[in-house]
């Protein structure tokens, strides 16, 4: 143990040492003394950004992180088909708060944009450390805003990866610098927060004011975007990128049947219906389908890009499609796969919680007329309390699993 004591002791005092001094010479541009001039910047506006985009952010990715583990469950995870609209909320707030945070970041970078040219650039190998820490929780946190504007936008030409993927792990990578972060600076944060300071006016503009510009900025942001998930706000929703009452029988669409190339098979008259289960397997037609006891459910449509609609879905029951294959609905889970040929999410898995709530349907019909075929014709998947990816459409083939 003196040993090891004696080592960490030499690493401490290594990264602590002053390193030597860069040439004069290079202290040029932004880096000369005096060349950031404006009196607003202060730790306390810089504590006060740093706070409100922390909550932001912490609210951003609570949300996404739950809804990445709806989409990509892990064994451990359980997610309820009840309430209804629960995953409208937490993902309509998950976008909400990302497009709020933009001009909350960009105010926080104007405010600490100088110490980018502090001189000397690296004190220490422990300051040095400690800026480059500052970079990644930057740079990671562009990346999430600006790569969830592009999501939501659905303009994807940019991002040379997967989406959600490359948002997930990044993510990460954000949370962990900005507790580091935290960590770092929360002495300096506590002791300005408590301070009372009255700070001088530049150019008639005061710290309250450029918060208070700031804080109606994210506002207005909110106010003309939410109301792609909040309906009674839909008509302010200027700045949205989708309207939930555009589409055929006013409801977005994100995926068209030709773009799925699915156009053919759908409306091909020997449509058939194959559900395996534990004790036999059923072809249906659309004749059978509707043959069967119908079902009238309200239910949401809720994108992750943050838009959703309600609509009034009508059709058989998961469970009782599940019954008809010899498995019991209360503890059967149901693999949903689509007339597409490739893609992500072609294919789903509706856990026991959903099978058996008398609300999940093989819908076939939307507000009373038979679905549109970029709606899912000839039968779609719709459950309660799930991201619209997983609402699978064009439903070729159900597989019912019976747990033990």
């Amino acid at each position: 143990m003196t040993g090891r004591a004696t080592v960490l002791r030499r690493l401490a005092r290594w990264c602590l040492a002053p390193l030597p001094a860069p040439p004069v010479a290079l202290r040029r541009g932004p880096m000369r003394p005096g060349s950031f001039r404006s009196r607003l910047r202060s730790t306390r506006l810089t504590s006060q950004l740093g706070t409100a985009l922390g909550v932001a952010f912490g609210v951003c990715f609570v949300t996404g992180l739950l809804s990445h583990l709806i989409q990509h469950p892990p064994g451990w995870f359980w997610w309820p088909s009840r309430p209804v609209g629960l995953y409208r909320v937490t993902q309509g707030l998950h976008v909400a708060t990302g497009l709020a945070s933009v001009p909350l970041l960009g105010a926080k970078l104007w405010s600490v944009y100088p110490r980018l040219f502090s001189w000397p650039p690296a004190r220490s190998m422990a300051h040095a450390a400690e800026r480059a820490g500052t970079g990644v929780l930057v740079a990671a946190t562009l990346f999430l805003l600006v790569s969830g504007l592009l999501n939501i936008s659905r303009w994807y030409a940019p991002m040379p990866f997967f989406f959600t993927a490359g948002h997930y792990w990044v993510a990460w990578l954000a949370v962990g610098g900005l507790l580091v972060h935290i960590g770092v600076q929360l002495p300096a944060v506590r002791a300005a927060l408590t301070r009372p300071v009255r700070e001088p006016r530049q150019d008639g503009l005061s710290r309250r004011t450029l918060l208070g510009g700031v804080a109606a900025a994210s506002g207005l942001i909110t106010l003309t975007t939410v109301g792609q998930t909040v309906r009674p706000l839909t008509g302010l929703a200027v700045l949205a990128p989708r309207h939930p009452g555009t589409g055929p029988q006013g409801l977005p669409v994100n995926r068209t049947a030709d773009g799925a190339g699915v156009r053919a098979a759908a409306l091909d008259p020997a449509y058939r219906l194959r559900v395996t289960g534990p004790d036999r397997s059923v072809s249906l037609d659309l004749a059978a389908l509707d043959g069967l006891p119908q079902y009238t459910a309200d239910l949401p449509i809720a994108c992750v890009e943050g838009w959703s609609a309600t609509a009034r879905w009508t059709g058989v029951r998961l469970g009782d499609v599940a019954a008809l294959v010899g498995a019991d609905p209360r503890r059967s889970t149901a693999i949903v796969e689509s007339l597409q040929v490739g893609g992500r999410y072609r294919a789903c898995t509706v856990p026991p919680e959903h099978v058996r709530d008398p609300l999940t349907l093989v819908a076939l019909r939307v507000g009373g007329e038979p679905l549109h075929l970029d709606h899912g014709y000839p039968a779609r998947l719709i459950a309660p309390n799930r991201p619209g990816v997983l609402q699978t459409k064009w439903i070729s083939q159900i597989t019912v699993r019976e747990s033990r």
